[in-house]
């Protein structure tokens, strides 16, 4: 009972299992059915959609490719215009050359025919021409037979009597004129000669150019005269044995005494004492090192004045040598008169004159400029050349023209003057040095009594500087230590002294001091 029981609740549970299961296939049949038939639904939707948007891309695509087509179209056709437009000016252009170029020839035919007409009427005519001169010729012939039969004379001697006769009548009329021009120019020669001379001293200005032998160095107190003697004067030693300049220390305030008849060694002086004042450091050492640059400084400045001299004249193309001796001759003076304030004056001068007289004022500035150069020698060997002939050797030297180099060797009648540019120079040069107050002579003769004095002691061996200070009444000699001893130096300061009491005329006395100094220089590394 129970068995059956069990039985039957089994087979009822397998039962409802299976009738489950058939349920639930169909169900999921119907669901997939449904599933399937909305799928179908939204892809043939997907399908429409697409076609609906595939169909206005292609619309869009289609337009865009229109409007492009169009727009390709327009610029090809704005391209072929463009260049139909160029072929037709390119067309025209030779159209228009054609023409022009028919005209050209249109008109070079009918030149060509009236050329060819002119031709040969000139051809005509001097085929008649020719036979005209035949018949001048034969006619001539034959009149100069009937003048040798009625005169009796050949044609050549009556041409010889009348050559004779006119040349006898020039003559006379030649001597007569010329005389009558000599006559003329002996009246007016002297008249214009000073109206040239007078109207070219009124135009030019004139300055003083007098120099002295001393000059003045201002200091702000008398403080600084005692350490520029230092001690026991031996600053004062040292600025005077390496410069050659007097100092001169005395009870005027604020100022010191520069004395020595060579500017150039009062300046180098001067600017040195400057730069020790200004700087405070005075002593020896210091003392040379100074001077030395100060030397320097002072042969750049000759340049500079040189060629600040030749711009302000208008001078072009001198040769830097050339230059150099016209900045030195600011150093020099001549009777006392400055050389370059001299030589710049020589130069407007001719420059003035030669202007008058109708030559070239730029060469006649250039040789009244150089006239002068050799009065600054570069050697004691060039001392003894005159002056005049030394300038034209420096002048032939460094390229200057024959007229200005006759110019500067004839102003003293040394050569022969060989150019009209001479005579002006040297008139020019008279006129400059013959002005009240322009010249010492006294001053000149004195200065070259110094120079002659230390030339005295250049002529021993050993002699390193030598300066004649106090007015030519002291010669100091600095000989080098290696060449001359002690007992040398004193046999050396006998021998000058000697020398110079039988070879110079002096006043007074002459004191000669010979100084020799002992160096023992070493450098630590």
């Amino acid at each position: 009972m129970e068995m059956n029981t069990i039985l039957l609740i089994v087979g009822g549970v397998v039962l409802g299992v299976v009738i489950g299961y058939i349920v639930a296939k169909t169900l999921e049949k119907n669901n997939a059915s449904k599933v399937v038939a909305n799928a179908k639904q939204e892809a043939e939707g997907i399908i429409k959609q697409a076609t609906a948007e595939g169909e206005s891309i292609k619309k869009d695509k289609i337009l865009q490719a229109k409007e492009k087509f169009i727009e390709l179209k327009s610029e090809h056709e704005k391209v072929i215009l463009s260049r139909d437009k160029k072929m037709a000016d390119a067309e025209k252009r030779t159209r228009d050359k054609e023409s022009q170029v028919s005209n050209e020839l249109s008109k070079h035919k009918k030149t060509n025919q009236a050329i060819e007409a002119k031709m040969k009427d000139y051809d005509f005519r001097l085929e008649f021409l020719e036979k005209k001169k035949v018949e001048l010729e034969k006619a001539h012939k034959s009149q100069i037979k009937q003048l040798e039969v009625i005169s009796g004379l050949s044609a050549e001697d009556a041409k010889a009597q009348l050559v004779e006769s006119l040349k006898n009548e020039a003559k006379t009329d030649a001597m007569a004129y010329v005389q009558d021009r000599i006559e003329e120019a002996k009246l007016t020669a002297q008249q214009e000669a000073k109206k040239i001379i007078i109207n070219t001293i009124q135009r030019i200005g004139t300055e003083e150019a007098i120099d002295n032998c001393v000059s003045v160095f201002n200091i702000e107190s008398d403080d600084v005269k005692g350490r520029i003697i230092g001690r026991e004067g031996r600053n004062i030693r040292a600025i005077e044995a390496a410069t050659g300049v007097e100092i001169i220390v005395d009870d005027t305030p604020e100022a010191i005494i520069l004395s020595c008849f060579d500017s150039v060694r009062r300046e180098v002086a001067r600017l040195s004492l400057h730069r020790l004042v200004t700087d405070g450091r005075i002593h020896p050492a210091r003392i040379e090192e100074v001077v030395k640059k100060t030397q320097k400084q002072i042969d750049q400045e000759i340049i500079e004045v040189g060629k600040r001299t030749v711009i302000d004249l208008g001078i072009h193309g001198l040769h830097p040598e050339l230059i150099k001796l016209v900045g030195r001759m600011k150093y020099r003076s001549s009777y006392g008169q400055n050389l370059l304030q001299h030589s710049r004056e020589v130069a407007k001068l001719c420059g003035v004159m030669a202007a008058e007289l109708g030559l070239n004022p730029k060469l006649a500035k250039r040789a009244g400029l150089l006239h002068d150069i050799g009065k600054v020698p570069d050697s004691e060997a060039d001392v003894e050349t005159p002056h005049a002939i030394l300038g034209m050797q420096w002048a032939e030297k460094y390229g200057e023209k024959p007229e200005v180099c006759n110019a500067i060797g004839a102003h003293h009648d040394e050569i022969e003057m060989t150019t009209l540019l001479a005579p002006v120079i040297q008139v020019c040069d008279a006129i400059s040095g013959a002005r009240p107050g322009a010249r010492r002579q006294v001053l000149d003769s004195y200065i070259q009594r110094l120079k002659d004095l230390e030339d005295v002691a250049f002529g021993f061996s050993g002699v390193n500087k030598a300066y004649a200070i106090q007015a030519g009444r002291e010669l100091r000699v600095i000989v080098e230590s290696e060449k001359v001893s002690d007992d040398q130096a004193a046999k050396l300061s006998f021998e000058i002294s000697q020398k110079i009491q039988t070879d110079m005329t002096y006043p007074g006395q002459v004191k000669v001091t010979v100084i020799r100094e002992t160096r023992a220089v070493n450098i630590a590394k």
